[in-house]
């Protein structure tokens, strides 16, 4: 298949010209032909000819400097900027995500390159953020993928040897299938994440009593806070009602009850509260547990994100980035306010139903 001929671009340039040239001497020439026939004056062949002539060498130098100046244009306010952003763009496909454009020299240009600069440099640093979070993602799933295994692994090889006591295999049995938990926790908890992140999951709604649900929830937790003796506190106003998934919020009260009670010390103190405040139902979660610095606060919704880099404490990091998801997929707000060796309260507001508004408003 052989390629088409291209014309160079400037060929273009002087076909238009020659021609709207053409099209100036011959209006000039009707002009001049009208002119004499209204004023009787007549004009020889000569001196049309020189007319002609002078007009269309006119019009052609007129067409040449237009020309140069628009070529000289476009180099400067096109091919300029259109280079810059093939470069960018090919430093992005390398995986260069640090590419940038720096923005048009040209102010007040209505040509769009300063909206097309701006584009491509967001979409650069949300491509740059994805491959971070990428990367951490990957780091992160194989450690936590990697410690269960191990510790399931230890004990396997333990449990074969032929010295193992009943209460040893008892014990490492145990250890196994703890473990075992863990990872099917870790596996569920990044299926539902990449669910509601990539949108497969969408809000059922379903109007239902919030505070049913709350308690019924907080009665899954019963024998964890009985086993470490925490005092429940529970002040849940009746009859609040709300239209959302029910199933998705289920995911943020148990998870939050979860890391109530995994951070509360023995003896401590467990509290949760349901009022209706304005259009919004507020759910608080308070502990009297080890409490959140500061630092972490700022990225406690990330995923993997533990304060306790150490890993002594149990979880996976997926908990609290499943909360924000499941609260910005419904329309609701969470929010956290802690302090050090004092305990933290986690706040969820979620938008009441709208027949209840109306009979609270009247």
């Amino acid at each position: 298949m052989t390629k088409k001929k291209r014309h160079p671009a400037w060929s273009y340039f002087i076909a238009f010209f020659v021609l709207m040239s053409f099209v100036i001497t011959s209006s000039m020439l009707l002009f001049l032909n009208y002119f004499a026939e209204a004023s009787g004056v007549v004009f020889t062949r000569e001196n049309l000819f020189a007319a002609a002539l002078a007009t269309f060498g006119n019009a052609v130098f007129l067409a040449l400097i237009c020309t140069g100046v628009d070529v000289l244009r476009r180099r400067i306010m096109v091919d300029r900027p259109v280079r810059a952003v093939v470069e960018a763009a090919r430093r992005l496909m390398r995986g260069d995500f640090s590419a940038r454009i720096s923005p048009a020299a040209s102010k007040g240009a209505s040509d769009g390159f300063d909206e097309i600069i701006n584009c491509f440099n967001t979409m650069a640093s949300e491509l740059s953020g994805v491959e971070t979070l990428r990367s951490d993602f990957i780091a992160n799933v194989s450690h936590e993928l990697k410690t269960p295994l191990s510790v399931i692994q230890n004990y396997g090889r333990m449990l074969a040897a032929p010295s193992v006591t009943e209460e040893e295999r008892l014990e490492y049995a145990g250890a196994i299938s703890e473990q075992s938990r863990r990872l099917a926790d870790l596996i569920t908890n990044i299926l539902k994440l990449n669910r509601l992140e990539n949108q497969r999951i969408y809000p059922d709604a379903e109007r239902y009593d919030l505070g049913e649900q709350l308690a019924s929830c907080l009665l899954g937790f019963e024998d964890v806070w009985e086993g470490k003796g925490i005092e429940i506190a529970a002040d849940i106003d009746d009859g609040v009602l709300v239209e959302s998934d029910a199933e998705l919020l289920s995911l943020v009260w148990n998870n939050l009850f979860s890391n109530a009670f995994k951070f509360t010390e023995p003896g401590g103190r467990v509290s949760v509260s349901l009022k209706a405040e304005g259009e919004d139902a507020v759910v608080k979660v308070a502990d009297t547990g080890i409490g959140i610095p500061a630092e972490v606060g700022e990225h406690i919704f990330e995923k993997f994100y533990q304060g306790d880099t150490s890993h002594r404490t149990q979880g996976n990091g997926l908990g609290l980035a499943l909360v924000k998801r499941v609260a910005d997929i419904v329309g609701g707000e969470v929010s956290v306010e802690s302090e050090v060796g004092r305990g933290s309260t986690f706040t969820v507001k979620i938008r009441i139903a709208a027949d209840e508004k109306a009979l609270g408003d009247t």
